[in-house]
């Protein structure tokens, strides 16, 4: 099976990455800033236009480019102590899971679990999201309770009601478990949850969108591993 992405950027990553690519297709610009990239290209490569590219993509405005790749088969991921992983339970939104893959780059996070209810990675909207940062993490679908059982490892759960993140300074390795944008962490993986921890609030707002929750663990977890 295979996925496409579109635009300068998540072109431009894809090809720099080890993915299995057979089509690029390419406008005159992107020829024109990209040159050394396409000339490396083994696959088929397609010379074509902006509106071409609109008219067989998902972009209102693409004026550079388009890439056919295989999807990567869904291998178990292999987590070290010493590891930050991201686990993702029920996450429905394509923009909030791409976000959250940006996120987890930006921080240094190389590994992602995702239940099998979660968003699908190769939806356009996630790898739009993601900014490339697709390219360069691991993933899993799988069952988080099996999978989370079978690691000797702490989990963290982003709660709206647990210690307080700002007062946690505990071992900042790991696995960070967050939930459904709505219900949040499933009921039955609670008993696998080493420490519920919240991000304390200082308004009225109800709750924070899971990806922005997501960046706000990270960068205390990175801040404590520093």
């Amino acid at each position: 099976m295979a996925f496409f992405v579109e635009g300068a950027k998540n072109v431009t990553e894809l090809l720099l990455s080890d993915f299995n690519i057979s089509h690029l297709l390419f406008t005159d610009r992107y020829l024109s800033e990209q040159p050394d990239l396409i000339e490396r290209f083994e696959g088929e490569k397609i010379r074509t236009t902006a509106a071409e590219l609109r008219r067989i993509g998902t972009f209102s405005s693409n004026e550079h480019a388009l890439a056919v790749a295989d999807i990567k088969p869904n291998l178990p991921v292999k987590i070290k102590p010493g590891e930050l992983v991201l686990a993702l339970d029920d996450v429905r939104d394509p923009g909030n899971l791409g976000t959250i893959i940006r996120i987890a780059d930006w921080y240094g996070i190389e590994k992602i679990l995702l239940s099998p209810e979660t968003a699908d990675l190769y939806n356009p909207k996630v790898l739009h999201a993601s900014m490339g940062s697709f390219s360069r993490i691991s993933f899993q679908y799988v069952d988080l309770a099996e999978k989370l059982a079978g690691l000797n490892l702490p989990v963290y759960g982003a709660f709206l009601e647990g210690d307080s993140l700002h007062d946690f300074n505990g071992q900042a390795t790991g696995i960070l478990l967050m939930g459904n944008e709505s219900k949040g962490i499933r009921p039955e993986l609670h008993t696998l949850i080493s420490r519920k921890l919240t991000i304390p609030g200082f308004g009225a707002a109800e709750s924070l969108n899971v990806a922005i929750a997501t960046a706000v663990f990270c960068d205390n977890f990175r801040r404590l591993a520093n």
